[in-house]
């Protein structure tokens, strides 16, 4: 699972066995360890009927709802997006959660368990 945090948005990216697993256990996460401290940052399924996000205790969790992950994991869905009001504040975190697609450029990174790039030509 890939986290992309700018400004105030929050994008998640899961490859096929990730979101697999989800489908399963409606819960995955991962942890970038910093030494002394870790970032852990997870997806979790919810029975809210809006994408959310919290942070807490060096926590990222991001909720998807229930009614939603079928239609993610059997259908050509890339994703979900969602602009989460921020209480005492005037602001929005933007939320997106996608499957990972192929890179169109050259990566080094191991990109097997992705999803095929609908903008390659075959």
């Amino acid at each position: 699972m890939k986290i992309r945090i700018k400004g105030n948005s929050l994008r998640y990216r899961l490859t096929r066995t990730e979101v697999e697993k989800f489908g399963a256990t409606g819960y995955i996460e991962e942890k970038i360890n910093f030494g002394e401290n870790a970032l852990y940052y997870s997806l979790q399924r919810t029975d809210e009927r809006e994408l959310s996000a919290t942070f807490e205790n060096n926590r990222i969790i991001f909720f998807l709802p229930v009614f939603l992950i079928d239609k993610w994991i059997n259908t050509d869905v890339i994703g979900f997006e969602y602009n989460m009001a921020l209480s005492n504040s005037n602001e929005n975190l933007f939320l997106l959660v996608e499957k990972d697609f192929t890179c169109l450029d050259k990566v080094e990174e191991d990109q097997s368990d992705n999803y095929p790039n609908p903008l390659l030509k075959n």
